[in-house]
């Protein structure tokens, strides 16, 4: 099992996110769809080829064609999405705020899956992004939805970890070429 796996090759230092890789995953409360939803965009955005290569065919395996090709939207659009605000919030000159983005988000209208599980998925991806602007967004649109603080809560927590445990076993193997040369 790919949970098993990227736990075991965590190092001992990093013994915390075993166990949060096994709760937030493992323990999840949420509706199967969107927890691999969220498992899925967010092992995308954390830019690891190891958890993206461990946790995807779970992911598939879990996700009907529709919400694997959604969840992967939702990492996509909100690659580009979360630069933009992020930015355009950063910048001290307010008018940035009044302009035309001009850039094209259809899939965000239609992502081929219930409109809720497409929000949470980018609402995790926008964390691991760091885009404020667009969290406050995708949990408005949630809540609004009927969403509760606790889902909201444990999409969040399945963004940090998976963004933990990718950051962790890329410095692990930049490190152990490092000793190797």
């Amino acid at each position: 099992m790919a949970l098993a796996e990227l736990k075991s090759a965590l190092p001992d230092y990093a013994k915390d996110l075993k166990l949060n890789l096994g709760s937030v995953i493992g323990n999840s409360e949420l509706p199967k769809q969107q927890l691999w939803g969220t498992v899925l965009a967010c092992a995308i955005a954390s830019r690891s080829a190891k958890v993206l290569r461990e946790l995807e065919p779970e992911a598939r395996e879990n996700l009907s064609p529709e919400a694997y090709t959604a969840a992967k939207s939702a990492a996509a659009i909100m690659a580009m999405n979360n630069v933009f605000y992020r930015t355009r919030h950063l910048l001290s000159d307010p008018e940035y705020g009044t302009m035309r983005a001009g850039l094209r988000m259809n899939v965000i209208g239609n992502p081929g899956v219930e409109k809720v599980d497409f929000e949470l998925w980018s609402l995790a991806v926008s964390a691991i992004n760091g885009c404020g602007q667009c969290l406050d967004s995708h949990e408005q649109v949630l809540r609004k939805a009927g969403v509760d603080r606790e889902t909201v809560q444990e999409a969040v927590k399945i963004a940090a970890v998976v963004q933990a445990v990718g950051a962790t076993l890329d410095a692990e193997d930049v490190l152990s070429e490092a000793v190797a040369v």
